[in-house]
């Protein structure tokens, strides 16, 4: 029964610390992030492109990791920034072609992040045979396909054919790759662009076309340098297809890059995670790519995130190493915001045992200051005639005193109040009887 006593004084004691530990719990869980989300959309590309390819491995990827990832076809690269910027549009990352960038004002390439580059992307220009294309002045008066509007071919080639003096002709047709590619083969077009890896399906179909050869851009160095995005790459006879020999003979084409590109509704937690995929997706390198070489972090139009740039630096998060993504990004945002917590809560409770013995020894404390008061007045005399008074008022605090909750520890100090109130009592009937007898002896003749 003692045991039980002693616990619900304590209890009562501490009744304060509940809304304290409530509002530090609610202040932690405010400051926590968000989870992450289970559904990411990826802006890509046309059906049947580059972009629609690799967002389909990578929405593979993701789904082991329980993300699941939408892809929304687009008519390309230019799009896919607009959609980025639109916030009227659910989406988190789009892929695109390094350069496009330049397209938009500066205050909107200030709104989007860069995540990395996955791959190189050359230029091709499949020509018909019988045409010797070298330049691109050379194209004036042709029929040509310049890849369809708001797509990243048409955004390279025009800014080519911006630096070239080359103004838009009627003959040259915004269209898609999969219309410039029919269009290629029934005559109506004599040469087309297309950007895309060497693996992709339409680029090895044109490769095995006897009708077509690609184009030797001779002054891709010169392009590189006035281009930073563009780099001129070197193409050896046979590299698209060896049993077609396509290409027929060594030359030089332009390359940019496919780049991963987020806004900032992207949750940061996602970003490790999604370039981890990327880089398992693309560990085997390709045709023109060594293994192990993307993603990374250059060349990239837009400023990287901190955690991009952090997953260069280091990789992985650590728990993401050892630990299924969603426990991992669990433990870390709890353990980001444990040491503050623990911060407050280490004081906290080195303050709960002295605060507890305050409390305790205020309770009977706080009863002496009647008793001081008594004290001063016996020592001034302001006590005399008043003494019944007080022993009235020093009874009804011993009845008031018998209420005090103390635990067992304390109880002596209860019982030494007990005592110098009793002690008080007396010394006032002495002082009273005194006082009655020296008025006695007073009024004797």
């Amino acid at each position: 029964m003692t045991r039980l006593h002693d616990l619900k004084i304590y209890l009562k004691a501490h009744f304060w610390l509940i809304p304290v530990l409530v509002l530090i719990v609610g202040l932690f869980f405010w400051t926590l992030d968000p989870a992450p989300p289970t559904h990411l959309t990826l802006v890509t590309g046309p059906e049947g492109g580059g972009y629609h390819a690799f967002g389909q491995h990578l929405k593979a990827r993701l789904a082991e990791a329980g993300i699941e990832l939408e892809l929304v076809g687009t008519a390309g690269s230019l799009d896919n920034l607009k959609r980025l910027l639109d916030k009227n549009h659910p989406v988190q990352i789009g892929l695109v072609q390094s350069g496009t960038e330049q397209h938009l004002a500066p205050e909107e390439r200030q709104q989007l992040r860069g995540l990395g580059a996955l791959y190189q992307e050359p230029l091709w220009l499949f020509q018909c045979r019988g045409l010797d294309i070298r330049d691109l002045a050379q194209l004036r008066g042709k029929r040509i396909g310049i890849g369809s509007d708001g797509s990243g071919t048409q955004a390279v080639v025009t800014s080519l054919f911006a630096a070239n003096g080359l103004v838009r002709e009627p003959g040259w047709q915004a269209l898609t790759s999969r219309q410039a590619s029919i269009a290629l083969n029934d005559g109506s077009l004599e040469a087309a662009f297309f950007v895309g890896p060497p693996e992709n399906p339409l680029i090895q179909e044109l490769a095995r076309n006897p009708g077509l050869w690609l184009a030797d851009l001779r002054r891709a160095a010169a392009y590189q340098a006035h281009f930073p995005f563009l780099k001129a790459l070197p193409l050896p006879e046979g590299l698209l297809d060896l049993a077609h020999n396509s290409p027929d003979r060594p030359l030089t084409t332009l390359s940019s890059m496919a780049t991963l590109v987020a806004n900032r509704s992207l949750h940061p937690a996602l970003t490790p995670l999604v370039l981890e995929s990327s880089r398992q997706i693309l560990q085997h390198g390709s045709l023109i790519d060594p293994p192990n070489s993307f993603p990374r972090a250059e060349p990239s139009g837009f400023a990287l995130t901190k955690e991009a740039d952090s997953y260069y630096r280091t990789g992985l998060p650590y728990l993401q190493r050892f630990m299924p993504f969603r426990i991992a990004s669990l433990v870390d945002r709890y353990i980001v915001l444990l040491i503050p917590f623990l911060a407050i809560l280490l004081p906290l409770g080195k303050m709960i045992s002295p605060l507890y013995e305050w409390r305790m020894h205020s309770r009977t404390y706080k009863w002496y200051r009647h008793l001081h008061e008594i004290d001063a007045q016996i020592h001034d005399g302001s006590i005399r005639g008043h003494e019944q008074e007080e022993i009235a008022r020093l009874h009804e605090m011993e009845k008031a005193l018998g209420r005090v909750e103390l635990p067992l520890s304390y109880s002596h100090e209860l019982y030494a109040l007990h005592l110098h109130v009793h002690y008080m009592i007396e010394r006032l009937r002495r002082l009273a009887r005194e006082e009655r007898a020296s008025r006695k002896t007073q009024r004797q003749p």
